[in-house]
């Protein structure tokens, strides 16, 4: 499992997240069998979803964060439940790019650096918080920033990474979420823009062993620092049957009636598992005299 940290300085003035998510990218990798460079987007994506799913306060609340750009990976999407389970997929998983002008995995070029970053949040009441904001460069980590300082109107620092080896597995992936809270003095802000201005990448730090508290710390270098819980999370998808035909009676007895007539039955593939679900024509017609 992947393990999720949560942080406050003792002034009150920061919380911080932390997240070895190596776990969560390689099995969303077996699962989907992505490039190397939309593998390294998608486990940006769930890393920064995982997160923000700890941070939701209900027991059944989820977030669902989609990134909507105009690269050719499509739509790229994670959903994440409160305690930081998540899963997630891309529309086309196999972009394949040449690398960027730094010699790394142009994940920008795959996301597209135009559209929009779309957050809905379920938290069990009657209509779902929902929050878009613009693209800022297709890197991730940008984006979730800029979500949160405009949409949520949260001053936050994101860091996210993977790295991906030359057999395309999963050497290391992770983040890390540093929120000022409301009314924090300039010179916490300052000491803190000093602490990350010249940091390693996540990536970096990670391969080299360092674990989600150990970069906390260096990220919140001079800051006191207490651990307020950690959390082990994991890839995790919540399909089921039930679902399935919950969605199929959604479709409508007409819907259901063409597919009996067109098709004599119905196959269903989890966007976010893979997982197939068959229902033959007898099953169809009992789904839709069940409505």
């Amino acid at each position: 499992m992947s393990k999720l940290i949560r942080a406050i300085t003792t002034d009150g003035g920061i919380v911080a997240f932390g997240i070895d998510s190596k776990s969560i990218v390689e099995r969303a990798s077996e699962i989907h069998k992505p490039s190397a460079v939309v593998a390294a987007a998608l486990g940006r994506l769930l890393t920064a979803a995982s997160i923000m799913g700890i941070m939701l306060k209900g027991k059944d609340n989820t977030v669902t964060v989609r990134l909507n750009g105009d690269g050719p990976a499509g739509h790229i999407t994670a959903v994440a439940d409160s305690n930081g389970n998540v899963r997630g997929f891309a529309d086309n998983p196999y972009v394949d790019l040449p690398l960027n002008q730094y010699g790394k995995l142009d994940v920008s070029g795959a996301v597209g650096k135009k559209g929009t970053v779309f957050v809905a949040k379920d938290l069990n009441l009657k209509e779902p918080y929902v929050g878009q904001t613009p693209l800022i460069s297709g890197e991730v980590a940008e984006d979730i920033t800029g979500y949160f300082a405009t949409s949520e109107q949260v001053p936050t620092i994101c860091a996210l990474g993977v790295l991906v080896d030359t057999d395309h597995s999963i050497k290391a992936a992770g983040g890390y979420i540093v929120q000022l809270l409301p009314f924090t003095d300039d010179s916490v802000i300052d000491r803190l823009e000093n602490n990350i201005k010249d940091i390693k990448s996540i990536t970096t730090m990670l391969d080299s062993g360092m674990t989600p508290e150990d970069i906390l710390r260096k990220v919140l270098d001079g800051f006191e620092v207490e651990i307020l819980d950690t959390a082990e999370v994991e890839y995790e998808c919540n399909c089921s049957d039930e679902r399935v035909k919950r969605a199929l009676i959604s479709l409508g007895k007409e819907e259901l009636q063409n597919m009996i007539d067109e098709q004599g039955g119905a196959e269903v593939t989890c966007q976010f598992c893979d997982k197939i679900y068959k229902y033959t024509k007898s099953d169809l017609e009992a789904i839709k005299n069940s409505k």
